[in-house]
């Protein structure tokens, strides 16, 4: 994983690129605008009641599938990966584009209101959007622990897809930043994928032109790599 975080720095001149992919312009204390609250709908999908497994995908664009076809986006990739695998479950869309982590806090109830049944997991991917407009890791930590918070106060399985700071956001930042996922996985005790990017930053040839978001095939690496993770929480 290590051999990543260079390329990704390099990567950082297009931080302005994922910031205008937001459907909505957000300030940098992390609040929301009116136009961004119009938004808090996720993107695509309904859950279906099914015998299936549940899979909640609750995160920002890298989930949603941003400027993918619906086929081609990580919900519909990871599920048809765990057909594949001999876990079957649904794998449901809550994921907006542009979402902070205040954001992501401020739907969680609404989300998992709506669902038909108690997910068997939620696969929480927040804070990249946090990091890209310098957001003080202190109010992305607190965010993420009520998320969490309120995952254990319904009884609901988690697991943390974590993000890495650009070196170009500082030593100091990039140190506090690093640091909130492996001590909230710790903390309440679930699995962590530590870098939901691994092995596609840095790779034109998985990356979307604007040297951020995956293609199609940079979502197949991406699910590959959490894939067995996601079935054998399932499988316990």
């Amino acid at each position: 994983m290590l051999n990543t975080l260079f390329p990704y720095g390099v990567l950082f001149v297009f931080v302005q690129l994922a910031i205008a992919c937001s459907p909505a312009s957000q300030r940098h204390d992390g609040t929301q605008t009116g136009e961004q609250k119009q938004h808090m709908q996720p993107e695509t999908g309904t859950a279906e009641t099914t015998d299936r497994d549940l899979v909640v995908a609750f995160g920002d664009s890298l989930f949603a599938g941003y400027k993918l076809r619906q086929n081609e986006g990580f919900v519909q990739v990871l599920e048809r990966k765990l057909t594949e695998m001999g876990q079957p479950a649904q794998v449901f869309n809550a994921s907006v584009s542009g979402d902070t982590s205040t954001a992501g806090l401020q739907r969680l109830a609404f989300v998992l209101d709506g669902l038909p049944k108690k997910p068997d997991l939620v696969i929480v991917e927040l804070g990249g959007n946090d990091m890209l407009r310098g957001i003080n890791p202190d109010r992305t930590k607190k965010n993420l622990t009520a998320i969490m918070d309120e995952l254990d106060r319904r009884d609901i399985n988690a697991m943390l897809a974590g993000m890495v700071a650009s070196p170009n956001m500082g030593t100091e930042y990039a140190e506090a930043f690093n640091s909130i996922y492996p001590e909230l996985a710790a903390q309440y005790a679930v699995p962590l994928y530590p870098f939901i990017l691994d092995g596609v930053v840095g790779n034109e040839k998985l990356l979307l032109p604007d040297g951020v978001h995956p293609n199609p095939e940079g979502v197949e690496i991406i699910t590959s790599g959490i894939g067995p993770m996601v079935m054998g929480i399932l499988e316990d």
